[in-house]
């Protein structure tokens, strides 16, 4: 099958994959581009997992002022090209990162990010609050309301603002399967008037 560079290029920014990625999906479809791009979601997911460890050197900064005027958020967030970091499917998924920040005032990004003092603590007042429950249920226990803690203070378990059924981490894998790229978030700082420091 020829597949010229048109056609690469119209799926590329129908898609955001990568050229490579566009060019077996189009030898895989026969050179139709519907076809192609059906290919691309269908495989999107699982290669999103494969992408988490290329390196993310590009991205952007991000700002966002709550209409109210008395909170703003700044994040950070990071991609491999400079392509799809000027792209708008990454523009408005970063712009809905900063409202998620703003709203729900996260403050770590994954709960690997928590130091282990915290997570102890947390345990310790769980199993104050349940002390007169069996110990053969208190793992469970334990185990449900830590998923509830980073569910709470970490950005990538909360759920998203716009659609609860998605956590941050379900988007930013839908993400990645669409542009093709690794993409993380970096870091965050959300302020709000008055608070103390």
């Amino acid at each position: 099958m020829s597949n010229d560079t048109d056609k690469i290029k119209q799926l590329r920014e129908k898609t955001f994959a990568g050229i490579i990625d566009c060019k077996r999906a189009l030898d895989e479809a026969g050179g139709d581009i519907k076809k192609a791009i059906e290919i691309l979601r269908k495989k999107g997911i699982a290669l999103a997992g494969r992408k988490a460890t290329r390196v993310t050197k590009e991205g952007i900064i991000a700002s966002y002022i709550h209409s109210n005027d008395k909170i703003g958020v700044l994040i950070e967030v990071n991609c491999e090209t400079d392509f799809v970091a000027k792209n708008d499917l990454f523009k408005n998924f970063v712009k809905d990162l900063t409202m998620q920040v703003a709203a729900s005032n996260p403050i770590y990004i994954d709960k690997k990010d928590i130091p282990k003092e915290v997570v102890d603590k947390e345990i310790d007042i769980i199993k104050e609050q349940h002390k007169n429950k069996p110990a053969k249920v208190m793992d469970k226990i334990i185990e449900g309301n830590l998923d509830k803690f980073y569910s709470e203070v970490c950005f990538l378990h909360q759920p998203f603002i716009k659609d609860p059924s998605l956590t941050i981490k379900d988007l930013l894998t839908q993400i990645i399967a669409k542009t093709g790229e690794n993409i993380a978030v970096r870091r965050f700082t959300r302020y709000q008037l008055g608070e103390e420091t």
